[in-house]
């Protein structure tokens, strides 16, 4: 393995282990991170698409209105689509969506993800997501 294949999995690995800790104790450890509030929403809804934005704020270290601004924004920019189901939301997240920056437009939301989720989890929102395609083929 070269030394810069072994610095990007360092990399990778850490940054799996800052999503996957609680939000209040990774916050008074680190003063900053690699990626937005954006990308944190992202990844908690690609893990759990039936998450509460309650759950999701929380996990990601900011307020529930802030989660839904953000939620509606990727709505909006077509990277999410929200349904209702029943009292609660479900959420697909369209892997295909280039990112919006200059600099990362070469990427899509599915290669972001993937460098943070598992194989498989990213396999299930790409079959979510073709999925719910097939059923509502408008959207």
């Amino acid at each position: 393995m070269q030394t810069q294949d072994i610095v990007i999995q360092s990399f990778l690995s850490y940054i799996r282990k800052m999503i996957n800790s609680p939000a209040d104790e990774t916050a008074t450890r680190i003063g900053w991170t690699f990626l937005s509030n954006y990308a944190h929403v992202l990844v908690c809804l690609a893990e759990n698409p039936d998450a509460r934005l309650r759950d999701v704020a929380a996990r990601v270290g900011i307020t529930e209105r802030t989660t839904l601004r953000l939620v509606t924004q990727l709505e909006k920019s077509g990277i999410l689509l929200r349904l209702k189901e029943g009292r609660r939301n479900h959420y697909i997240i369209n892997p295909r969506e280039r990112l919006r920056h200059p600099i990362e437009k070469h990427c899509t939301v599915g290669e972001l993800l993937g460098t943070i989720l598992s194989n498989d989890a990213l396999e299930t929102l790409v079959k979510r997501f073709k999925a719910e395609k097939r059923r509502s083929p408008k959207r």
